[in-house]
């Protein structure tokens, strides 16, 4: 599987062209089980369209979707540098890709965000981004659930919660990536229909 290929067009919102490498290694790093699994393993909380094969893939690319156009309206978006925004978009790419854990487990790992920070820190020596840009975008994964942030069986808080502009961004478009009212198109190779 081109891994790349599957995020062609995300990979394509990036403006600043010394990110795309590192956007490309962070990709293909992630476990085939992310490209196959759905949003949802129990079907509970995520809308039809991120359900059934791939329905992580369309979830992730959903997410980056509104980052892209909230991003692009000067409004919101002209609270952030390029740099900022290019990072937000891969670190939204990234959010879930070890949703199951490593190796993979059934059902979603309450901790996935820290995994996958782990996953992207041990991915550095491969990357040209700096140290920082590499904390930034574990910053912003790592409190992506929002208050969804507790274990579910003891209930002590397990993930930070967003605490600024860039962790709020990150989670506010995956929750909204995940709302159940959302209908939104794919073509036949899984890109959002414009």
């Amino acid at each position: 599987m081109e891994k790349t290929k599957v995020f062609k067009k995300e990979i394509g919102y990036i403006h600043n062209p010394d990110l795309i490498s590192d956007f490309e290694t962070l990709i293909n790093s992630l476990p085939d089980y992310f490209f196959e699994e759905a949003a949802s393993t129990t079907g509970k909380y995520h809308p039809k369209f991120s359900l059934g094969v791939g329905g992580l893939v369309r979830h992730t690319k959903v997410a980056v979707r509104l980052g892209y156009e909230l991003l692009n309206n000067p409004c919101i978006g002209g609270k952030y540098t390029e740099r900022e925004k290019d990072l937000m978009l891969i670190a939204l790419t990234l959010h879930d890709g070890l949703k199951c854990g490593y190796p993979k487990e059934k059902y979603t790992k309450a901790t996935h965000p820290l995994l996958v920070c782990d996953h992207i820190k041990a991915q550095k020596e491969q990357l040209n981004m700096k140290e920082e840009e590499v904390e930034f975008i574990c910053h912003v994964i790592s409190s992506h659930m929002g208050p969804w942030n507790t274990d579910y069986y003891t209930k002590e808080e397990i993930l930070p919660k967003p605490k600024d502009k860039y962790q709020n961004f990150v989670h506010m478009c995956d929750y909204l990536a995940s709302r159940k009212f959302l209908q939104v198109e794919f073509d036949s190779e899984d890109n959002i229909a414009d």
